[in-house]
């Protein structure tokens, strides 16, 4: 198939959601081409990250498959200062191009990909780290990423309810909502600890700028928890962590290049490659408290996109 750039089909994040690709489709996804990487049919690059120092912060990320044929491109800014103009903070595109040829295939919402691909990541995490039988969930931050969140958790666990903290109690409150629909119990804390020190799992989802002071406390936990850190865990107090048994990170050959650590080295026991790939193991015992934190990968990115492209191919919205 080929494009004319004047004719390039724009996937909108409207048009993405009536193709209903489930919490399955999306997981089964980046686990594939997770383990494509090992195959070498899959190549991605770190992410690139700018800081201007005004607040914003401006992130790409590169992934080529094999299959499908694809590369993706995603350009991410991020800037308080949106809200007074009536924007989102965070903005977004996925570019996609013929692998082979480099001739254009699409443009994908960058938004809609980074809400399923971080909520995927997770619960590639979750499948292995949290206890199946998981009812409760705490959320530290109700923004996009966590009703990203509440949807694919919702369809791997049989919850019950949630509890949720943020800085903004209307978002909270309307998380809250959120939960109630979906026909479980809310309940909106006062304070981080209320939340989280009962949860079976937790999502941190804490904005990155301007960056947070570390305010949530690793030994409020109780045993048998799982965590996933969507913010680098940047608002986990750094002398905490030792309170998880396992620690486990998106990319070790990313972190590896970044100037700051998530989490002291010594705590990590490997990446999501290597759980996928079995070389991780998965949770031990009904006691362990596990973590999983992740900066994103372009593999996700790629995933997703290319998952979006696929759907929208086989459904005709992208001609002959």
């Amino acid at each position: 198939m080929t494009i004319q750039a004047e004719n390039l089909p724009y996937l909108s994040a409207g048009f993405l959601d009536r193709l209903a690709i489930s919490t399955s489709d999306v997981v089964d996804e980046i686990e594939r081409q997770i383990s494509g990487q090992r195959r070498g049919e899959v190549w991605c690059a770190p992410k690139a990250v700018v800081r201007p120092g005004d607040d914003r912060y401006i992130m790409a990320t590169l992934g080529v498959a094999t299959e499908p044929r694809v590369l993706a491109t995603k350009s991410l800014v991020v800037n308080p200062r949106n809200a007074e103009r009536g924007l989102a903070t965070l903005n977004s595109i996925v570019t996609l191009l013929d692998a082979e040829t480099g001739l254009p295939l699409a443009v994908v919402d960058g938004n809609w990909v980074t809400e399923k691909r971080t909520a995927g990541l997770s619960a590639v995490a979750a499948r292995r780290l949290a206890r199946a039988g998981s009812t409760s969930v705490a959320f530290i931050g109700c923004g996009v990423q966590a009703r990203g969140h509440l949807e694919v958790l919702a369809d791997l666990f049989p919850l019950q309810e949630i509890r949720a903290f943020s800085r903004g109690k209307a978002s909270r409150d309307a998380f809250c909502r959120m939960a109630e629909m979906r026909g479980l119990t809310a309940t909106s804390c006062d304070t981080a600890k209320a939340a989280v020190e009962a949860a079976d799992i937790v999502v941190t989802t804490v904005t990155l700028v301007p960056e947070p002071a570390p305010f949530l406390d690793a030994r409020w936990l109780k045993a048998g928890v799982f965590v996933t850190m969507t913010d680098l865990a940047l608002p986990w107090l750094p002398e905490s962590m030792a309170a998880f048994d396992r620690i486990v990170i998106d990319d070790l050959a990313q972190e590896a290049q970044m100037s700051k650590p998530m989490v002291k080295p010594e705590l990590i026991v490997g990446d999501l490659t290597g759980l996928v790939g079995g070389d991780v193991p998965g949770r031990q015992s009904a006691a362990e408290r596990t973590a999983f934190a992740f900066r994103g990968i372009a593999v996700g990115d790629l995933a997703i996109a290319g998952l979006a492209f696929l759907r929208a191919k086989s459904v005709g919205a992208l001609g002959a």
